[in-house]
């Protein structure tokens, strides 16, 4: 009893309490059967058989001594898997709440569906105890046993019964409480970040006619479950539409939760959006939630869609499409109630005509697209804009805000803005920061010619591109070569990593990552 009620783990209660009965004298086979879903039994779904999602009974531990040595009752995959509630013995036990002993078995009863078994191992008596918890009927506690078990031993299994019941209500608490507080502490993780991100830009400024017609899609989107995929320049705030959209929908109270995909590595990206259990992978040192699952009844804003990697959108399309997942390494499929909106600065269309993003979810993130114009083409914000960040700035750095004269947003006015509000709210920030007191001075680079930009826009489309997958060919083939000029050597003057240009600790990481094995070297390993 002591050890039952020290385990916290679900397994690992199930185990001890099946193992400690199978220690008794006379015992052939001890079993627990918990009432579930199919759809969250592992064994149910890895046999692709969860249609009927109703509570049925499901054995989740076994363990007895037989005079087989080559029998394995720790088996929970057997014929004896799942019972229908209200069906045979256990079913009806489950149902009744009632226990059920038959002692002097001979082993030719009807019901006794594999009479060689209770003749080989000599079985004389079945019982079986329900697990109630507070009225509940949590699955039946089941001995088979080769003595005749009397009214004080039955007596003792119902003791025991309860006491295992208790445990199993308090390990499953356990293990909500355990997601409940891992998915807690990445959600103060994110709004910390928002906290953070919410110092930058907090409303937006402005009055032209182009910026007018954003907030008027964002009102009326955002009342609306639609998927949102949002467009402009880098620079322009498509963030702050996205927390618009979110902070004026019915989710306003669950999290926005963000993620920047061209920050997350390629082999990263499933963990990162659908979560790990622990063991899944080197370094998964406990069970992880991912962002769709932190994001469940809220909203997730997937910014730089552009970068999510080929093989990983047609995983990103199936959660879009139907709510479904699993995490990592788990076989459980797990449903979430998640808004998108997706942001990019890359013409998708193009991307799409190129097959580095599929159509398909194309079409599924851009339901409602929504384009923000560059600064330059809304100049009559630019002096409004620059007013509210001098403001903001200036009560940050605990300054007096400096006088600002006319001629200072003229010049403001006048200028491109490559880098759009963000490179605005940056000058300006460093204007506050110099003028000690005085009068605001901006020192600004002459603008590049708008067509000259232009041009400078369009050449990566002229010229060839290189995708993720030649890149790596690229890194892969180049390092190859760098260490057979070293012999093998990352380290030293004349190591791998000097010819390179790099750290050897990074060069070790990627050697690693790119599967090269140093060892193993061969001509044909090198490049042409």
């Amino acid at each position: 009893m002591v050890s039952t009620a020290q385990q916290r783990g679900l397994d690992a209660v199930l185990r001890t309490i099946t193992d400690g009965i199978a220690q008794c004298p006379n015992t052939v086979l001890t079993r627990i059967w918990l009432t579930t879903p199919n759809e969250l039994c592992t064994v149910c779904r890895e046999r692709k058989d969860v249609s009927d999602n109703s509570r049925w009974l499901h054995l989740v531990a076994s363990a007895g001594v037989s005079r087989d040595p080559q029998a394995d009752y720790g088996r929970l995959d057997g014929s004896f898997h799942r019972f229908p509630l209200g069906e045979r013995k256990i079913g009806r036990v489950a149902t009744s709440g009632e226990p059920l002993r038959l002692a002097g078995l001979r082993g030719d009863e009807e019901w006794i569906a594999d009479p060689d078994w209770f003749a080989r191992e000599g079985v004389r008596t079945f019982a079986a105890q329900p697990l109630i918890f507070r009225e509940e009927v949590l699955g039946v506690l089941a001995l088979f046993d080769r003595g005749l078990l009397n009214e004080q031993a039955f007596e003792w299994l119902r003791m025991f019964a309860d006491y295992a019941a208790v445990s199993i209500a308090n390990a499953k608490a356990f293990d909500e409480i355990a997601l409940l507080r891992a998915r807690l502490e990445e959600e103060n993780l994110y709004l910390r970040e928002e906290v953070t991100a919410a110092l930058g830009m907090e409303e937006f400024v402005g009055e032209s006619q182009s910026l007018q017609h954003v907030l008027r899609q964002v009102q009326l989107v955002a009342p609306t479950d639609a998927a949102v995929l949002v467009t402009g320049e880098s620079g322009t705030g498509k963030e702050l539409v996205a927390r618009a959209i979110h902070d004026r929908s019915r989710r306003r109270d669950r999290a926005l939760i963000k993620v920047n995909c061209s920050a997350v590595p390629d082999q990263l990206f499933e963990s990162e959006f659908f979560g790990h259990v622990k063991g899944s992978f080197t370094g998964a040192l406990a069970d992880r939630p991912g962002r769709f699952e932190l994001a469940d009844g809220g909203t997730l804003f997937l910014d730089e869609i552009g970068e999510v990697p080929v093989a990983m959108q047609a995983k990103l399309l199936r959660v879009l499409q139907e709510g479904e997942f699993e995490r990592v390494g788990d076989t459980r499929t797990r449903r979430v109630d998640v808004r998108i909106v997706a942001a990019t600065n890359r013409d998708l269309k193009r991307e799409v005509e190129a097959g580095r993003f599929r159509e398909d979810l194309f079409y599924r993130l851009s339901v409602f697209p929504i384009h923000i114009p560059p600064l330059r083409e809304r100049r009559e914000d630019i002096p409004q804009l620059a007013l509210h960040f001098i403001a903001q700035s200036a009560k940050r750095l605990n300054r007096r805000a400096p006088r600002v004269t006319q001629a200072v947003l003229n010049q403001l006015a006048a200028h491109d803005w490559p880098g759009n509000v963000r490179e605005l709210q940056n000058v300006v920030e460093r204007a506050v920061i110099l003028s000690q007191g005085g009068p605001l001075r901006v020192h600004l680079h002459p603008s590049q010619p708008r067509e000259t930009r232009a041009l400078s826009r369009d050449m990566p489309s002229r010229a060839q591109l290189l995708t993720r997958e030649e890149l790596k060919r690229q890194e892969r083939e180049s390092i190859i070569q760098a260490l057979r000029t070293s012999e093998g050597r990352i380290f030293g003057a004349q190591g791998a990593a000097a010819l390179l240009g790099m750290k050897p600790t990074t060069l070790a990481s990627r050697i690693k990552a790119l599967g090269i094995q140093r060892a193993k070297l061969r001509d044909a390993d090198l490049p042409g």
